[in-house]
Order: structure tokens, then C-alpha cells, then sequence
């Protein structure tokens, strides 16, 4: 069983997470690494806003924009 919220998301390096920002993106990307402030570098990110995807190779997700942060099923 997992201890801390962080504990769920630290054991998902190297699988997707769904990521859901303040400003209403929503990404998803491999998790490479990941720090106590929820600041997440991702791999095989994408953006997806108003029906739009966007695709980025790597992206650095900072933590103070994260409203959700999950392990994802894909």
C-alpha cells in the first residue's frame, strides 16, 4: 500500500500518466521523472485542448499547474 499521494505516481516511471492543468490541458506522456513539487519531465507527450491534439517529444510539466495527476490505463 502506498504511504504518500506521490507514492502512486513515483512507482509510474516509465508508464503514461494523465496529467490535467490549471488552464484546462489535458496531457498524457510516458513519466521519466518526477520531484516532491509535482514538477514531471514526460516523454511522448501530448496537449490536448479544445479538441486538439498536440504533440510534443519530451515535455517538462510544472508542478504549481497540476490539478490532477494520475497513472494511466493506456
Amino acid at each position: 500500500m502506498d504511504k504518500r499521494p506521490l507514492d502512486a505516481l513515483n512507482k509510474s516511471k516509465g508508464k503514461n500518466v494523465y496529467v490535467i492543468l490549471k488552464n484546462g490541458r489535458e496531457i498524457t506522456g510516458k513519466l521519466q521523472a518526477l520531484d516532491i513539487h509535482l514538477n514531471m519531465w514526460l516523454e511522448d507527450a501530448e496537449i490536448t485542448f479544445e479538441d486538439k491534439k498536440t504533440t510534443f517529444g519530451d515535455l517538462l510539466v510544472r508542478g504549481d499547474s497540476v490539478v490532477i495527476a494520475s497513472p494511466s490505463n493506456q
